[in-house]
């Protein structure tokens, strides 16, 4: 049986909880420290609090320490991973290979996207290393993985499913720490990509270099959304078990919505396939709503690269959420205005438009009244047949903001009579959970007991489980009281504490075996092994003992001038129509091989654009002032 893993996002522990609650068969949720997010760490006792919720259903917490670490740092994350280990987490998601050169304890560790991982010698040595699950490249296709999966099929593939996305590879990306000392591999990405750029030719026109300004004011580098929820079939089929929502900054309405929408979608591939695929964890979940992607926070959806290239990919208007599609406006009042669309509106809900500018603009609806909508302000520059989007519904956000899941243990109760008392059997559909032996003077009832044993077994509510069924085998028909019945009940449902046997793994087995072709499996591209992240001497140990050569330093450590800052497979040329390989071009624009892109802030700094069409990458490069 292949067990699928639907791995959630958690900000923190109650997130944690409610992503399990609505169908997650693990969370991951960052240290205290040393998180790729800065912004999303938790203590010691909130990760332990998810953990021991998460193990009642075989669900797993894993926890995010991968950023890359300075050599006085390492110790520090020593201790803090033996802390983990010890309130049982389930593995860690690393970036930083000096981790490997440490005093570990035996716990997974799980290759985070951040070590760049779309190559298929790139995951046979994090194999080696003894990596247990690979956390692959957003940008990869449906043969790349299929590729990656055949190549190593002992290895646990993870990929992102949903939420937003990087422009540049992740791992790759130095461009916040270039512009503002801020570095996305050590988890403070102040999001360049989502910033406004002008785009820049420079060409030569009689002898002379000419600067012709091709758009203005666009987000040229900010993506939609990936939403592979109709994917999820062909993922499986290519090799993948972890299905992984980006989020551990996204708030507990999206978390808890996205998560049913996606357990339901993987549930749909279990039942229609039962001797074949299984959820990775326990317990049936029933939902109070009807979870819909497109109601959380979305810039627009994508496949992204996994049918191939696309031109849908982009989002060049704003990077902001947009929301559904609700209709087009239709009429306008003074104050208020009705849409041609089948949508219901609510008090509450939060409208937006792209304005004739180009400029999103948005607004709250004060009340809603025989299909005329009154903004608390109406927009001057809302006009007729404009496109009208509902980035906040409030009917939907009201009702995640209750209890909105429940999930529990189906099981099977066997009451049989003993010598001295009674035994209890409690079963759930993967085997038996536990037995009960009760002693206690036997007295023979005068009225029928069995509805009122029933009754006393069922009040499981506080726990995981769910009486389905109740067998009693005795032959008498015996007396007990129902305070009686309560206690056993209780004994009989308390959650074990016991650690699973599968966690428990040898240290030997998460460092690996050797291996004679000692490589890094890294893309450097020709431009430095700064990309290499090395950024502590225990990291270039640790390569240099594969047969590696760390020539460079880390960016955030050496900070090398004139190199690519970003390397995108989101390519500015195809997405313009300007793809040399496709013989494209836009109206009268036709670039030469000597002319220049480049893309500019609205402070003047400058990124040229150089472009590796043999690969399709396109690089974006701070040049040396």
């Amino acid at each position: 049986m292949i067990k699928l893993e639907l791995l959630s996002p958690a900000k923190n522990a109650a997130i944690g909880i409610e992503a399990i609650r609505h169908g997650a068969d693990a969370v991951y949720i960052g240290a205290p420290k040393f998180g790729a997010r800065m912004a999303a760490g938790n203590s010691l006792e909130d990760i332990q609090r998810l953990v021991d919720y998460a193990h009642q259903f075989a669900a797993k917490v894993y926890v995010t320490l991968n950023t890359i670490l300075t050599d006085d740092e390492l110790k520090e994350a020593e201790q803090l991973i033996w802390k983990l280990y010890e309130i049982h987490v389930d593995a860690l998601l690393v970036q930083d290979v000096g981790l490997l050169k440490l005093n570990l304890p035996p716990i997974p560790l799980h290759a985070s996207t951040q070590m760049d991982n779309r190559a298929v010698e790139k995951v046979q040595a994090l194999q080696r290393y003894g990596f247990r699950q690979v956390v692959l490249a957003r940008e990869l296709s449906l043969p790349e993985i299929r590729a990656i999966h055949e190549a190593c099929p002992d290895v646990a593939l993870e990929v992102f499913v949903h939420g937003a996305l990087c422009v540049s590879f992740s791992g790759q990306c130095y461009a916040s720490e270039c512009l503002f000392g801020r570095s996305a591999n050590r988890g403070a990405c102040a999001q360049v990509c989502r910033m406004e750029f002008d785009l820049i030719r420079a060409y030569k026109k009689g002898g002379q270099t000419v600067e012709q300004t091709l758009m203005q004011k666009k987000h040229l580098l900010s993506l939609k959304d990936m939403c592979q929820i109709n994917s999820l079939q062909d993922l499986i089929e290519a090799g993948a078990t972890s299905f992984k929502i980006e989020g551990r900054l996204k708030d507990m309405s999206y978390v808890k919505n996205v998560t049913a929408a996606y357990s339901e979608a993987l549930n749909r591939i279990v039942h229609s396939q039962p001797d074949k695929y299984e959820r990775a964890s326990n317990g049936v979940v029933e939902l109070k709503f009807r979870p819909d992607v497109s109601k959380s926070f979305n810039r627009g959806f994508t496949s992204y690269f996994l049918y191939g290239r696309s031109d849908r990919i982009f989002s060049f208007d704003t990077p902001k959420a947009m929301g559904e599609e609700v209709g087009k406006v239709k009429e306008i009042r003074h104050n208020s205005f009705t849409v041609a669309g089948l949508k219901p509106f609510a008090n509450g809900d939060g409208l937006c438009f792209v304005d004739q500018k180009g400029k999103l603009f948005g607004f709250r609806l004060n009340r809603v009244e025989n299909g005329q909508l009154y903004p608390l302000e109406m927009p001057r520059n809302l006009m007729p047949k404009m496109t009208l989007y509902r980035n906040y519904d409030k009917r939907f956000e009201d009702i995640l903001q209750h209890e909105s899941a429940e999930r529990y243990i189906p099981v099977d109760i066997t009451m049989e009579e003993t010598e001295h008392g009674f035994r209890f059997l409690m079963t759930a559909d993967d085997g038996l959970l536990r037995t009960l032996d009760v002693e206690c003077e036997k007295e023979l009832a005068r009225t029928p007991q069995h509805e009122n044993i029933r009754l006393q077994l069922s009040k499981m509510g506080g726990t995981i489980y769910r009486l389905s069924s109740l067998q009693i085998t005795y032959t008498h028909n015996w007396f007990i009281p129902s305070s009686r019945l309560s206690e056993w009940r209780r004994k009989l449902t308390e959650v074990s504490g016991e650690e699973s046997e599968e966690r428990r793994v040898k240290s030997e087995e998460r460092k690996g075996e050797g291996s004679e072709k000692k490589d890094t499996g890294q893309k450097t591209m020709g431009v430095g092994l700064y990309l290499l992240n090395v950024m502590n001497h225990r990291a270039k140990e640790f390569y240099e003992e594969q047969g590696c050569e760390v020539g460079e330093w880390a960016y955030e450590r050496s900070h090398p001038s004139g190199v690519p800052v970003m390397f995108c497979k989101h390519c500015l040329k195809y997405s313009l129509g300007l793809c040399p390989k496709e013989k494209m071009k836009v109206g009268s624009i036709e670039l030469k091989g000597a002319d220049n892109l480049y893309l500019q802030l609205a402070n003047g700094t400058r990124f040229r654009l150089a472009f590796d069409c043999k690969n399709c990458i396109m690089q974006v490069i701070k040049d040396a002032e």
